[in-house]
């Protein structure tokens, strides 16, 4: 027998294993459990289009479904779209009671809590609130705010640089960060990075194997924010290896200083169905992005070396004073080889509105 509170904790499990894959679609895992407890079917959506939670898990189940009580992540949809209401097909299998993590907030999909009582059936929502909006919350972020999810990934020197004073930079961090940061990569649905950056490294913004250097299946959209349109033809960037969307001020509009506007962007993103975004580079435009209130996570790779001079990993964010220090919560810290990694979110300032909080 599994409680629904084991049944919870492994559906957000599942949940995670959809993450880079289920765009503009969220993350979401279900488990079945029997009438007498047991667990007679699991699942969590894979791909965008693909059958949702649910509706893998009512096939596994079967007949067993019925009489039973469903876990599951994220409120069942109460809509048409490519697949059909999941609220509906609990309803036919004959549930008995389901148990909600987060309700969803997109009015579309919204209501399946309601078409689900309505049929009969005992709803409960709340269980576990707090871990599935943290494995979802690139998802729910997007659907609040109308614009990705942006982490800000770098690495850096204990004394803060990105580069040495000759511009080399190969490599700051482990081997162990590096393949984490594809890791990372594979978890996203667009890497960003600055013109300078591809002029400079001209990286590829693939996700790799670094054992044998094979590319994923699936890879993120490119996005080169390139202001006048200096992004080399022969820019590895715009290989075949993944999609690239080269950013100009002409295409997507300009701010005040003439460069690219940085919200526009996020919008441009959005209508993509782009909804989790890593930021890589450089400096520069990490410090756009920072200065602009749009990160809403930071990971960094601090590597145990002493440059003294060099590139610094932030330039231009816009603080001229320690009373308007950016300040963050660290929400974790580990060793990756021989780096220390953290993961901080910019703390909410004052005049912050709480409903363009996660």
């Amino acid at each position: 027998m599994v409680t629904e509170d084991e049944a919870m904790r492994r559906a957000v499990a599942l949940a995670a294993r959809g993450l880079g894959t289920t765009s503009p679609n969220p993350v979401v895992g279900c488990l079945l459990l029997g009438p007498e407890g047991d667990v007679v079917g699991e699942g969590f959506h894979a791909y965008a289009g693909g059958p949702h939670a649910e509706i893998v898990a009512l096939a596994q189940a079967g007949e067993l479904a019925r009489g039973g009580t469903c876990v599951v992540t994220l409120e069942p949809c109460n809509h048409t779209g490519r697949t059909g209401p999941c609220s509906e097909a609990l309803i036919s299998a004959g549930v008995t009671r389901v148990v909600i993590a987060v309700d969803d907030p997109t009015p579309v999909a919204a209501g399946g809590a309601a078409t689900l009582r309505a049929a009969g059936i005992e709803v409960v929502t709340g269980l576990r609130r707090a871990e599935a909006e943290a494995g979802n919350v690139a998802w729910l972020t997007a659907v609040r705010r109308g614009r990705p999810y942006v982490t800000w990934k770098y690495a850096a020197t204990l004394d803060g640089r990105s580069a040495a004073a000759d511009g080399t930079s190969q490599w700051i961090s482990s081997a162990e960060s590096r393949a984490d940061v594809h890791v990372l990569r594979g978890t996203v649905d667009a890497i960003v990075a600055g013109v300078g950056t591809v002029l400079a490294d001209d990286p590829q913004l693939t996700v790799r194997d670094l054992r044998d250097g094979t590319l994923a299946i699936k890879q993120p959209l490119r996005v080169v924010v390139d202001s006048s349109g200096r992004t080399p033809e022969n820019a590895r960037v715009r290989d075949a290896a993944a999609p690239t969307w080269i950013v100009t001020a002409a295409g997507v509009g300009a701010g005040p200083d003439g460069r690219v506007d940085l919200s526009a962007l996020l919008t441009g993103l959005f209508a993509r169905g782009v909804r989790n975004v890593l930021l890589e580079g450089g400096p520069t435009l990490a410090g756009a992005f920072l200065g602009a209130g749009l990160i809403d996570r930071v990971i960094g790779y601090i590597a145990p070396k002493v440059l003294g001079a060099g590139r610094a990993a932030l330039v231009g964010a816009g603080i001229g004073t320690i009373a308007d220090a950016i300040e963050l919560d660290l929400t974790d810290i580990t060793r990756i080889g021989g780096d220390l990694r953290f993961t901080a979110t910019p703390r909410p300032k004052p005049s912050d509105h709480p409903d363009q909080r996660p």
